[in-house]
């Protein structure tokens, strides 16, 4: 009631005024200050002060009136491109390196089958497991995969959706519902697919449903869109893909961040995170931007961080239901859990999940309760060489570059060897380009070795696993041998989930990968062990 009277007694000082048919375009946007007073305090001051909030809201002379609640926002990142128009086009550019639906699991994937689809046991990932393309694309391949929405989203131009290179794409341009007469989330006729997505799902590839979003999917009065929620009315309100609003404040230009798990992750006091354990990190200071009745947290940094502002999505995370480890019941989106970020390393996740109660699935064969990483590369690369010289992610993957006789941060977020005199060759002036690409295939050569000999052994571990089973080996030794895979679990998995560990931290790499090996090695010796005590004492 007293917002609604400080509206109208606003837009009755202004009809006075005669400045009402000015309100939507003025460029010190004085007519929203009355309400919005932090916001155009910080515009002010900022490198946006002369930007008019009609830029990206609509409807605000009606807002003031009135009659519309709320004004509309516009968060396509083509407005942003108007004003940084080589940032913009950067930005979605295409990798043309890399293919469209191309399996991880394939022979010359990351974590080729058979052994992938053993170690995940019918996970939903086995369903579909495609490697990453170009941002650009981010948000249309997740509508497109699989594993994802049981075949409700197709591309319309069928496969020569592929054919698109560099350019931002709108999602919906792209993609069809084929049963857009419901929003029911389930498999139904389109054969070799999943339902796997979620309401969570949309939160690392696009800003659009943000507004209506609380702080973890908290489900509020007044949002739109919850953890609990429909996921595909989310979806259908996701055409963006990596807004330029992750990382910068269209308000008021600072650098930010707006994933809700990382915030809750950094201010997290309960459990050590790499963030309050680590180096080289912005501050982060936390405020509550929610107007529309509920908690909508966004963190500025202290300064421009690429670590932070990438750690967003490029993390070990959870968006998914689950199950308490300790007495198997599940956990489900009501749970905050199914939103979550552990922002900790190998040596103490096991313990992070056990501290929180959450396991991913419990393994068909073995019986352990496991984690299904993601891509924890921001932990990958924490404490590392690279890491401890102060280079953040930016300095390899976005380089400063010269365009049109200006110094820009490049936004086509690649790999370095895509631009090696500007990444590499900026610190190791002595060595020629290609030489560091041998370097760089040398390092990835003997982390692939090193990947393979852990799978091998876990292969050796599963089949110990089937043996004792059918042996009837006690339970509790069955429990020792759990707990010894899923450490393998975790290490190997962590690897092969994660982008570039060879290169990131190949020193945490090479840990990780022995203590997997040696961990299904401990498990296989002492099933073998227990099967053999087990035939001799038969023969007695």
């Amino acid at each position: 009631m007293q917002l609604t009277r400080s509206l109208l007694a606003r837009c009755f000082a202004l009809a006075v005024a005669g400045t009402f048919a000015s309100i939507a375009s003025a460029a010190n946007s004085a007519s929203c200050a009355g309400c919005h007073k932090d916001i155009t305090e910080s515009n002010h001051i900022s490198a946006h002060k002369n930007v008019a909030c009609s830029t990206c809201h609509s409807d605000l002379d009606k807002h003031v009136a009135g009659q519309v609640k709320r004004p509309g926002t516009n968060n396509d990142p083509a407005v942003c491109g108007t004003c940084h128009k080589e940032q913009f086009t950067s930005l979605y550019k295409a990798n043309d390196k890399r293919e469209a639906r191309k399996s991880k699991t394939a022979a010359n994937g990351p974590s080729p089958n058979p052994f992938f689809n053993m170690a995940l046991g019918g996970h939903g990932f086995t369903t579909e497991h495609d490697e990453p393309r170009s941002h650009n694309f981010m948000l249309m391949d997740q509508m497109l995969v699989d594993r994802g929405w049981g075949g409700r989203f197709q591309p319309k131009e069928g496969w020569l959706y592929a054919a698109h290179g560099s350019g931002a794409i709108k999602a919906w341009d792209m993609v069809k519902d084929i049963w857009p007469g419901d929003n029911q989330q389930k498999v139904r006729g389109v054969p070799g697919t999943a339902a796997a997505g979620n309401a969570v799902c949309w939160t690392c590839k696009t800003t659009d449903p943000m507004l209506g979003w609380a702080y973890l999917g908290d489900p509020k009065p007044g949002t739109t869109f919850s953890r609990t929620g429909s996921p595909i009315d989310v979806m259908r309100a996701s055409n963006h893909a990596l807004n330029c609003n992750f990382c910068h404040d269209p308000h008021n230009a600072k650098p930010r961040i707006v994933r809700d798990a990382l915030i809750q992750a950094v201010t997290r006091t309960d459990f050590p995170s790499v963030y309050n354990e680590g180096r080289n990190w912005a501050k982060v200071d936390v405020k509550d931007a929610g107007v529309r009745g509920f908690v909508r947290k966004v963190g500025y940094l202290s300064k421009p961080d690429s670590k932070l502002m990438c750690a967003q999505c490029h993390v070990e995370y959870v968006c998914n239901p689950g199950l308490d480890p300790k007495t198997g019941k599940k956990v489900g989106f009501d749970s905050r859990l199914t939103n979550l970020f552990p922002f900790v390393t190998t040596d103490t996740i096991e313990k992070f999940y056990d501290h929180v109660g959450y396991a991913d699935f419990k393994h068909p064969l073995t019986g352990a309760k496991l984690i299904k990483m993601q891509h924890p590369d921001t932990e990958t690369y924490n404490n590392s060489v690279h890491d401890k010289a102060g280079i953040g992610c930016a300095a390899c993957h976005m380089p400063k570059v010269k365009k049109g006789g200006k110094t820009i941060t490049n936004h086509w977020a690649t790999s370095p060897r895509n631009y090696m005199k500007e990444t590499c060759l900026t610190c190791h002036k002595d060595k020629t380009a290609k030489q560091m690409n041998q370097v760089i295939d040398a390092m990835h050569n003997h982390y692939t070795g090193k990947v393979r000999n852990a799978e091998q052994r876990m292969t050796e571990m599963f089949n110990a696993f089937e043996i004792a089973k059918a042996a009837g080996v006690s339970e509790d030794v069955l429990e020792q041998a759990r707990k010894l895979h899923a450490t393998a679990h975790v290490n190997w998995e962590w690897n092969t989930a994660t982008n570039g560990a060879w290169f990131h931290n190949p020193e945490l790499a090479m840990k990780q990968l022995d203590t997997a090996a040696k961990s299904a090695t401990k498990a296989r010796d002492l099933l073998r062990k227990a099967v053999a005590d087990k035939q001799g004492a038969a023969k007695k």
